[in-house]
């Protein structure tokens, strides 16, 4: 298997600055390999629910991978270049003719290449864990903090008066706020908004959705992504 090289300078010089600014902040394919036997999690190993950040050959974000899914790609020698700290390691079979086992250390972040050039999604699936993530978890209207399970999706143009259900027109409230605001605008409700709605980009959108396990060096590089007003800066 092709050993994958380190991130281009350009890049890695960015990240590593990245993260000295920031260092404050920084906080089913398991069948398919086990059945060919090819690898197996180190038995000694903590085991790390991280995904991996998956680049394309531009060093644009594309998705998250979890660990069977990238040991497939670095099968595949599809890895280019890497950036971050090793998250796992996945031992392999041994090798008959020099009886040495391979070894595959998995980093944070992994540019992949292939015939074609991944492109970015353009489209930004709304669900309420992104949704609240985006906002911070915040009441757009009382601007009082509150967990998932108390928040609500509220339509600032009401679905029953055409509006859309898209991330221009949805922020996080409150059940008493939105109960308060029902069926009205906001200007009819005499309800203020603390922040405006936005449609995230790619990077933050990645972002959000994997907020809760994100590392500190996956989120530095996604905010060089970042929009440059986001909110999420």
């Amino acid at each position: 298997m092709l050993q994958p090289r380190q991130a281009p300078d350009a890049y890695r010089k960015a990240f590593l600055q990245a993260l000295d600014q920031n260092s404050s902040q920084t906080t089913s394919k398991t069948r398919l390999l086990a059945a060919m036997g090819l690898f197996r999690f180190q038995r000694s190993q903590k085991v790390v629910q991280t995904r991996i950040l998956r680049l394309n050959l531009a060093g644009q974000a594309i998705d998250w991978l979890t660990w069977e899914e990238a040991v497939c790609i670095y099968s595949r020698d599809l890895v280019v270049w890497t950036l971050g700290d090793r998250v796992r390691q996945v031992l392999g079979g041994i090798c008959r003719r020099t009886g040495n086992r391979s070894v595959v250390d998995l980093p944070s972040i992994i540019a992949c290449g292939g015939e074609q050039l991944a492109r970015p999604r353009s489209n930004y699936p709304l669900n309420n864990p992104t949704l609240f993530a985006r906002d911070r978890h915040v009441c757009m209207y009382c601007a009082r903090e509150f967990d998932a399970n108390q928040l609500t999706r509220d339509h600032i143009q009401p679905v029953s008066r055409a509006g859309a259900d898209r991330w221009e027109n949805v922020v996080a409230a409150c059940r008493r706020c939105n109960q308060h605001k029902a069926n009205c605008t906001p200007e009819e409700a005499n309800m203020q908004l603390v922040a405006l709605p936005f449609q995230p980009n790619n990077a933050e959108y990645l972002a959000l959705l994997n907020s809760r396990r994100i590392r500190g060096d996956q989120m530095e590089f996604l905010r060089s992504q970042f929009s440059k007003n986001s909110r999420l800066l």
